[in-house]
């Protein structure tokens, strides 16, 4: 039973499969529809600005290396607010916080609509550009949402769905962008559009979704999860994934502008197909980790994603837009292959220190679910600092080279580290012992990362 008051849950346990099957399924898969609504606007909104600069040409005085710096300070803010995100939702109730969160992606909506003109200066362009970073702080909230709806044998395919359907408002919204610039229509129609689309989300948020009284706020986990080293070796490896693809999301159409002289329209009708099959792609890594060990997926990935980055490299220096263009679009498929091999390691990983720890069961699986869940929140904040590093990297490359090669040169180096960190940490057998030596802690389970 659920007593229910005020759009309060007080009673919720998932894991009872006559509770799931009678009424629980139902009002999760409820809930995680709408959060995904409201994720994908918010996904959209945060990337919307590198749609808008587009639209900005030459009427505009912004350089490229202006443009490049925006987008990086509105990644910055995405990045950063996925923190206090991850625990609004205990504070707020999910429905509450989900509310919250669509509404004030008017803020930077409105306020874009406002400014969105020549004569406006680079400092206000760059101070309401800021405000759309928080679009990006609603993955983390809609995900630490849905979590608690559903049962440890569905989290898998619900947080997939969650986290796929929120990264697809990136070529959504760039789709848009394109039937918009080829129907000569200005970035004040894209931002028109969009204006109604989140008041749609929070009132429905409002309608439909619930809040769960059972979620309350770990604190002590959070901190666990800080002190752990492996929270911030696989930040480090997410910052290679997702921050690759978050990255290339804002800068992709700015390098075919500035190093190919394509028009708005020319980079527009190909900028979407990276992070539409970017998107699509996530899923497969998950599965994929499933069946051969995340390590091994992110392993091999990372290998693949040097390949195609040293694609570009001489794409770039031969100037040949076709194998560029193909190559990037690649490099994309590769960061969604590896955004769900990581994030299905995590768990893994914890799952098995408590293992080594001695736990068993039910112990094990709820320390796993503890610190797993708390260090999530912290990985994809910090991971989302990669596309940071990513538009910094492009703006610099361009202020000394006049391209993007340098910055690629960067970001191949950067996947060479990924690689040798995951081999080291997660791959690597102990060396053998010498025969007769016995081991300190004989008898006790020991950490072996090769399936995680």
């Amino acid at each position: 039973m659920t007593a229910r008051s005020g759009r309060w849950i007080q009673q919720w346990d998932p894991e009872d499969e006559t509770f799931w099957n009678r009424t629980g399924e139902r009002i999760a898969r409820r809930n995680l529809l709408f959060s995904v609504l409201s994720e994908h606007i918010g996904f959209s909104i945060w990337t919307m600005w590198s749609v808008l600069v587009l639209f900005m040409g030459p009427e505009y005085g912004l350089t490229p290396a202006d443009k490049f710096l925006l987008t990086s300070m509105v990644t910055l803010v995405g990045a950063v607010v996925r923190v206090p995100y991850t625990f609004a939702v205990a504070v707020f109730g999910g429905r509450n916080w989900t509310i919250i969160s669509a509404g004030l992606l008017l803020v930077p909506t409105v306020a874009a609509f406002a400014v969105m003109e020549p004569g406006t200066s680079f400092t206000t362009f760059l101070l309401v550009g800021l405000l759309a970073g928080i679009g990006g702080g609603n993955f983390a909230s809609s995900m630490t949402n849905i979590n608690a709806f559903f049962p440890l044998r569905k989290k898998g395919w619900a947080l997939g769905l969650n986290a796929g359907g929120g990264n697809i408002g990136v070529p959504v919204i760039q789709l848009v962008a394109l039937a918009i610039i080829g129907a000569s229509g200005g970035p004040r129609v894209l931002l028109g559009l969009y204006i109604p689309l989140i008041v749609v989300a929070a009132t429905l948020a409002a309608l439909y979704m619930d809040n769960l009284a059972s979620v309350r706020n770990d604190t002590g986990a959070a901190k666990d999860a800080a002190r752990d080293p492996h929270t911030w070796i696989m930040s480090f490896l997410y910052i290679g994934t997702f921050g690759s693809f978050i990255g290339y999301s804002f800068a992709f159409g700015m390098v075919l502008q500035n190093q190919f002289d394509r028009t708005p329209l020319e980079a527009a009708y190909v900028t979407f197909i990276g992070p539409l099959l970017g998107s699509l792609i996530r899923p497969v890594g998950g599965r994929l980790a499933d069946r051969c060990g995340g390590a091994r997926i992110t392993l091999w990935n990372f290998v693949a994603m040097g390949a195609a980055t040293a694609v570009l490299i001489a794409a770039s220096t031969e100037k040949s837009l076709a194998l560029f263009t193909v190559a990037f679009v690649v490099l994309f498929v590769l960061t969604g292959l590896g955004n769900g091999s990581t994030y299905k390691m995590i768990p893994g990983i914890f799952q098995t220190k408590a293992q080594a720890l001695g736990l068993e069961g039910e112990a094990a699986a709820a320390y796993g679910r503890r610190l797993s869940g708390a260090s999530m929140g912290l990985i994809g904040a910090v991971g989302a600092l990669g596309g940071v590093g990513i538009n910094l990297a492009f703006r610099q490359s361009f202020l000394s080279y006049g391209s993007g090669t340098g910055a690629f040169v960067a970001f191949l180096a950067c996947y060479a580290v990924c690689f040798a960190v995951t081999w080291a940490v997660y791959l690597r057998r102990p060396a053998a012992r010498p025969a007769g030596e016995t081991p300190a802690t004989e008898g006790k389970p020991q950490l072996s990362y090769a399936e995680v």
